[in-house]
């Protein structure tokens, strides 16, 4: 069902465990959107990715068409006029399943056909996350990767949603997490 704005929501979920922080603050986010809006999870680290090998400089540079789960993702990301990264901050970057998924993207951007960049072109890009600690520019290279490859590909970056939780459900305690996730899609 598509709500009446037409807006498909896909929520790529990057941490490596199921149920953690950043997972319900995106649920929290989501739950405020208009009711009958399009609404797809994907966990990233369930899919039977390939790792990513750069070929650029190889033959005429092009990428063959992706299989399996990459194709099913690929799909997913066209089909999506909003894209919500839901990485926990690892190591103060994205999580290893979320930098796969968008290293594929350099290879669907030489895909023949695929026109991946032209067609991602002023779709919105949204972040989620959340990290141990209070100091929210903890975050700042995660927001920064976002920022930047939504500019790349002429995307509408929307932000990023942060909270401060380190145990499983401690995010449900921050109550200003909670405000300006009611909020976060309607900014």
């Amino acid at each position: 069902m598509h709500d009446s704005t037409g807006r498909r929501f896909l929520f790529l979920l990057g941490s490596t465990r199921a149920g953690g922080n950043t997972e319900a603050l995106a649920q929290q986010a989501a739950a405020a959107l208009p009711p009958g809006t399009e609404q797809h999870w994907v966990r990233l680290a369930e899919l039977a990715l390939p790792a990513f090998t750069d070929i650029r400089h190889s033959g005429d540079g092009s990428y063959p068409e992706p299989t399996g789960d990459a194709r099913t993702l690929l799909d997913a990301t066209l089909d999506a006029t909003d894209l919500v990264v839901a990485s926990p901050l690892y190591w103060y970057s994205l999580s290893t399943p979320t930098k796969q998924y968008l290293d594929h993207w350099s290879g669907w951007l030489r895909v023949p056909g695929v026109d991946f960049r032209s067609r991602m072109a002023g779709r919105r890009l949204w972040g989620v996350t959340a990290l141990a600690g209070a100091d929210h520019s903890d975050a700042d290279a995660l927001v920064g990767t976002l920022e930047k490859t939504a500019r790349y590909m002429r995307m509408d970056f929307r932000g990023t949603l942060l909270a401060s939780a380190t145990r499983p459900g401690q995010v449900t305690e921050d109550e200003d997490a909670a405000l300006r996730a009611k909020r976060f899609f309607t900014a």
